[in-house]
């Protein structure tokens, strides 16, 4: 098996624009601001939904375990994506924008 693509948190731009595989209560607690919402479980039947663009997408979570095995799924399926190292852990933790429809948290 080859090595899943990561990226850092810190080589995200602060708009990026990133694919959140976390669950529905997760997103709604607070997500990146550009982030599209598509959970790990729906990622097979929802896949047209992702960002066309011509870099690499990172893919997030909230610590990195489920972004990994999307990441692994979609690098197969062509895909140019890579692992969010950290998750939404360590984007809240690196002091990037959270948006949510009440005060913003990672769950």
């Amino acid at each position: 098996m080859s090595a899943i693509p990561t990226t850092s948190v810190t080589e995200l731009p602060d708009d990026a624009v990133i694919v959140d595989v976390r669950e529905p209560d997760e997103w709604a607690a607070g997500h990146a601001p550009n982030a599209i919402h598509i959970p790990l479980g729906e990622l097979p039947s929802r896949i047209d939904e992702l960002p066309e663009s011509d870099a690499t997408v990172g893919v997030v979570c909230r610590m990195g375990g489920r972004s990994a095995r999307a990441v692994q799924w979609l690098v197969q399926q062509g895909y140019d994506v890579a692992n969010v190292e950290g998750g939404m852990v360590a984007w809240e933790r690196a002091g990037k924008a959270l948006t949510a429809d009440g005060n913003p948290s990672i769950i």
